[in-house]
């Protein structure tokens, strides 16, 4: 990677509208652009990475200190971050967006990081050294566009019983990000997978109430063995899926994310659930219609929505989700931070997620911004975008530098030096 001169346009433009005022002075400033453009540009995207590739930085102490012990609010620079994304109609709230909440594993490579764990890694089938963070990031389904909202982290038992703090199951992490967005006004769907469909779960979310007097919307995933009351009668719902004759499944289209559609099928019912204190829809998914057994159940307290817009509803919970994840991981440095102090992790974290939102309001951009010059669609466009603008102010820099390092020298002659270069032309 070149050396980085300065942080890049989207950068500078985001510290004059909302970050800047977050910080007390100059240096914190300048210590937060930095390591927003390492997260961008550097290709470690740890202090001493980004350190190293940024022209001009501080040792790298001092990036340690501003991210471990400097005193600056970064809940309250979230909450910026939030507040700003409301500015663009693309990534603004909207009644019918979707809340997604899922957990990621962060893999680590030092044993004595805070809240670190081993944990088993469902997607590598083996126990890994990892954080295990609970994220709630919202979806506009009109735009396309999402973004994270807030995380919380979840740690073992042994390591609450040594920081002397309570210990949380994620399922409780989950009511307190669902009770978070609820407070902060944020509307919209709440989807997730079936660890988090418990009784508990469940009735927490539809005990909240909008300003209209309606329960909050959810749509959750079901694990095969739960037991449904329909027509007076208790049994599992994959049992009562049995039931249901082949003739009796309606088609509907699903885009896959490759654009292609193909054809699934499905039932839906009004039921009663032991535990739960309100009544519930659930949708039978079958890949073919002759299926002995059903793909995918869901469950929502919207009773009155077609099986349809539940299905489109729980689609999104991917896209919520595991977009994030993976841009996160592949492009931002989500994984990549090695501070061990826990207040560090949870501000490298939220580094990301402001970066990451940076990105997003820019993509599909109708009217091209300077630094871009091309109109960006992903995550990774976007951060090779900004890494050619980098290297442009690069070679600008160098110019200068080499202009008033060979003041005097005649322009025959600087010419013949630029050309052995290969900048240009003898």
């Amino acid at each position: 990677m070149p050396a980085i001169i300065h942080p890049p346009t989207i950068i500078q433009t985001a510290m004059d509208e909302f970050i800047a005022d977050h910080f007390q002075n100059e240096p914190q400033r300048k210590h937060c652009a930095n390591y927003l453009t390492g997260l961008f540009l550097a290709q470690s995207k740890t202090v001493a990475g980004i350190t190293e590739e940024i022209v001009g930085a501080s040792d790298q102490s001092c990036l340690n200190r501003f991210m471990n012990e400097v005193d600056w609010d970064h809940k309250e620079l979230n909450t910026a971050r939030i507040i700003w994304l409301q500015e663009s109609e693309d990534t603004k709230f909207h009644s019918n967006g979707i809340i997604a909440i899922d957990d990621v594993l962060i893999e680590k490579t030092g044993k004595h990081i805070e809240d670190v764990g081993y944990l088993y890694d469902h997607a590598q089938k083996r126990t890994i050294l990892a954080h295990d963070v609970l994220f709630a990031n919202y979806l506009d389904p009109k735009s396309g566009k999402h973004y994270p909202l807030d995380f919380r982290r979840f740690k073992k038992e042994d390591q609450c019983e040594a920081q002397e703090v309570a210990f949380k199951k994620q399922t409780e992490l989950f009511r307190e990000l669902v009770g978070w967005c609820h407070d902060c006004c944020i509307p919209g769907t709440f989807v997730f997978d079936s660890h988090y469909s418990s009784n508990e779960n469940l009735n927490y979310i539809n005990s909240l109430k909008t300003e209209d007097g309606k329960s909050r919307a959810y749509v959750g995933d079901l694990m095969s063995n739960r037991i449904i009351i329909h027509k007076g009668v208790n049994q599992q719902i994959n049992v009562f899926a049995t039931t249901i004759p082949p003739a009796d499944r309606r088609p509907m289209k699903i885009t896959g994310a490759n654009g292609k559609q193909r054809t699934q099928y499905f039932l839906t019912v009004c039921v009663k659930m032991p535990g739960l204190d309100h009544k519930v829809r659930i949708v039978v998914i079958w890949k073919d219609r002759n299926d002995t057994e059903a793909a995918k159940y869901l469950v929502t307290n919207r009773i009155h929505w077609n099986g349809e817009k539940i299905v489109e509803a729980y689609r999104y919970r991917w896209t919520g989700t595991e977009t994030f994840h993976r841009d996160g991981k592949q492009e931002l440095g989500l994984g990549d931070c090695q501070l061990r102090n826990g207040v560090g992790q949870t501000r490298h974290t939220y580094m990301v997620m402001l970066a990451h939102s940076l990105l997003v309001r820019e993509l599909g951009n109708g009217s091209l911004r300077e630094w871009c010059r091309v109109k960006l669609t992903t995550v990774g466009e976007a951060c090779r975008a900004l890494l050619q603008e980098s290297i442009r102010s690069m070679v600008g820099w160098v110019m200068d530098e080499m202009h008033i390092a060979l003041e005097g020298v005649t322009a025959k002659r600087f010419n013949q030096l630029l050309g052995r270069l290969g900048l240009v032309s003898v």
